[in-house]
C-alpha cells in the first residue's frame, strides 16, 4: 500500500541516489546543472521542503522509499513534478503516488510538463487525469539540445 509523508531532510539521502539513476536523468531530460553534485541537491532541496509554498511528499511503500512527488510554481502556474527509483518503475507506483498526492491537493489546475519522448511519464500524466494541452520546445540540459516537451493540465 502506498503512503505519502511530507519530505524530510534525511530523504533526501535516498532520494538524490534516485535522481542520479542515468536512464531516469535522460528521460527527465529537464534538469539542473550537475545532477550528481550532492552538495548542491541537498542545499536546493533542504530549501524546498522547508518552504511552505512548495508541497513535497516522500513515497513509501512496504516501509520503503520508492520516490517522491512535489508541486511548486513555475510558468505562471502550479506544476507537479515525480521521481521514481528504478527498481520500481513499471508497478504503477507514480500513478499511485500522483493520483493520492493529487487527491490530497485543493489547487487546480495543476500542470505537468514531460519530454516527448518519455512514454512512461505521459501515461502517468494522463492515467491521474492531466490531458495534454500543448507543446513547446526547451532545452533540456540532460541531453545538451533543446527538445520538445509536452504540457498536460489537470483541471
Amino acid at each position: 500500500m502506498m503512503k505519502l509523508r511530507k519530505t524530510t531532510k534525511e530523504d533526501l539521502e535516498i532520494l538524490f541516489v534516485f535522481q542520479t539513476n542515468e536512464k531516469g536523468i535522460w528521460m527527465a531530460a529537464f534538469m539542473g546543472q550537475d545532477p550528481n553534485d550532492k552538495k548542491a541537491y541537498m542545499e536546493k532541496w533542504a530549501k524546498i521542503i522547508e518552504n511552505p509554498d512548495i508541497r513535497m511528499r516522500t513515497l513509501w511503500m512496504e516501509n520503503k522509499i520508492v520516490g517522491s512527488v512535489v508541486h511548486f510554481e513555475m510558468f505562471g502556474g502550479t506544476n507537479v513534478s515525480y521521481w521514481i527509483d528504478q527498481a520500481c518503475w513499471g508497478k504503477g507506483i507514480a500513478i499511485q503516488g500522483l493520483k493520492a498526492f493529487v487527491d490530497e491537493s485543493p489547487i487546480r489546475p495543476l500542470y505537468g510538463r514531460v519530454a516527448f519522448d518519455n512514454y512512461g511519464s505521459q501515461k502517468v500524466l494522463e492515467r491521474c487525469g492531466f490531458k495534454q494541452i500543448e507543446k513547446e520546445r526547451a532545452f533540456a540540459r540532460a541531453r545538451n539540445t533543446e527538445i520538445e516537451e509536452f504540457v498536460y493540465r489537470l483541471e
